[in-house]
């Protein structure tokens, strides 16, 4: 195929097609209305020799040949954009009137985000930050639209389109009130903590904690007993104050929510691989934009100081 014949345009088109599935949200993005945008798909369809997309109740439907494009066709458009841009300086210290927006889990809030606001502060006092709730069944729609510039949290698994990197490592403890358990200073035995009445935190996303410590249970064949549960992981170490209850969360939501009185204990034995790693997700609009990049950039000086504080 000779290049000079192609209209690198389309591939712009084919893009915004496939992350919104829709003509008309497609002009929208693109800024074209939606007749123009029909006659790309077109144009794309006579290209490929294949009809990319199929109209269906859910929107317009990728067919296989449009999914094994996409990733193609993201990392040649994000090679041309960073090219384009390379020679723009950002610079965090003059910068005005810029809005980041961070889809980060209620942990990211209590656990990075008071490092990361900080060194905004200090280094960027012209921008602000939008922090919204991660909801993982649209985070990676809203990435690719440009309503969300990064996404932190703990079990994300973001399509091959998208940048993922590893930030550090979490675990679980469990919390309990030290006065009505003296007796659980050590890590706990399986048996104790399958018998004891637990707290749980149920977040309305589908990264539920429980799935992660359930499922670990269920291939051991036990389960835990479960009498309350909240919508607010910072619920959990204070109703286990004066209670008999037992909660389980990630090791340093427990630490820095912990109040007087309230112990951790290690997890059992059994149920050490419940870690999980925490990760930063970015698409190509974070990734070609300068401020994108350098925002990543504070997101890992951000960990590096919290690592160093503990």
């Amino acid at each position: 195929m000779n290049l000079s014949n192609v209209d690198l345009n389309l591939l712009v088109a084919f893009e915004a097609l496939y992350d919104t599935r829709s003509v008309s949200l497609a002009g929208q993005r693109l800024h074209r209305a939606q007749p123009s945008v029909s006659n790309a798909l077109s144009r794309l369809r006579h290209l490929f020799g294949d009809t990319l997309f199929v109209r269906s109740a859910q929107g317009m439907l990728p067919t296989a040949r449009a999914d094994a494009l996409r990733p193609i066709v993201g990392a040649a458009l994000a090679q041309i954009r960073a090219a384009l841009t390379s020679a723009e300086a950002f610079d965090p210290a003059q910068a005005q009137d810029r809005r980041f927006t961070i889809a980060a889990s209620d942990y990211v809030d209590i656990v990075l985000l008071p490092s990361l606001m900080a060194l905004l502060r200090s280094q960027a006092p012209g921008l602000s930050l939008r922090v919204t709730a991660l909801d993982r069944a649209a985070v990676y729609a809203q990435l690719d639209q440009g309503e969300v510039d990064l996404a932190i949290g703990g079990h994300l698994a973001p399509p091959k389109r998208m940048t993922s990197e590893h930030l550090y490592d979490e675990d679980f403890v469990c919390v309990t009130d030290v006065s009505r358990a003296p007796k659980r200073r050590r890590a706990m035995t399986l048996d104790a903590y399958t018998d004891l009445p637990h707290a749980l935190f149920v977040p309305s996303d589908d990264g539920s904690t429980r799935g992660v410590i359930d499922t670990a249970l269920n291939r051991l064949g036990r389960r835990r007993r479960v009498v309350a549960t909240f919508a607010h992981v910072a619920a959990l170490p204070r109703v286990v104050q004066g209670t008999d209850l037992v909660a389980t969360l990630a090791r340093r939501v427990a630490e820095r929510l912990a109040p007087p009185g309230v112990a951790l204990r290690e997890l059992p034995a059994e149920l050490d691989a419940t870690a999980f790693p925490i990760h930063l997700v970015s698409g190509s609009r974070t990734q070609t934009d300068p401020a994108g990049r350098w925002l990543c950039g504070l997101v890992k000086d951000a960990v590096a100081r919290m690592l160093a504080d503990q």
